[in-house]
């Protein structure tokens, strides 16, 4: 034992616990910065063949179009993603679903 009174134990606890806080405050602070983020870059668009394996199956002409496509797809079971590029918004979807894709969005 180190041989403290109760009072300085306390106190030292409590003073190490501030310490802690203040510590993990400013770590936070430092990481979140207003802007800027360490976990996420900020979404930026790209050309129609920069989102990897996924292919355009509809070209909506604004974004709500988009998400209304984007939705009749999901609800017939197919994966589907709404991407911003810089020719306007794209529904993608994976290669072995786009005839799939295609028909759905047909029939609506």
């Amino acid at each position: 034992m180190l041989g403290w009174g109760g009072d300085a134990a306390s106190l030292f606890s409590a003073l190490v616990a501030v310490a802690g806080i203040g510590f993990l405050v400013l770590v936070l602070r430092w990481a979140s910065k207003r802007g800027q983020s360490l976990v996420a870059a900020p979404a930026r668009p790209g050309r129609a063949d920069d989102y990897g394996l996924m292919v355009a199956a509809a070209t909506p002409s604004n974004y709500a179009e988009g998400e209304i496509a984007r939705r009749t797809l999901e609800d017939a079971g197919v994966r589907a993603n709404l991407a911003m590029t810089n020719d306007g918004p794209r529904v993608m979807v994976w290669p072995d679903d786009l005839e799939r894709a295609t028909r759905v969005l047909k029939g609506r």
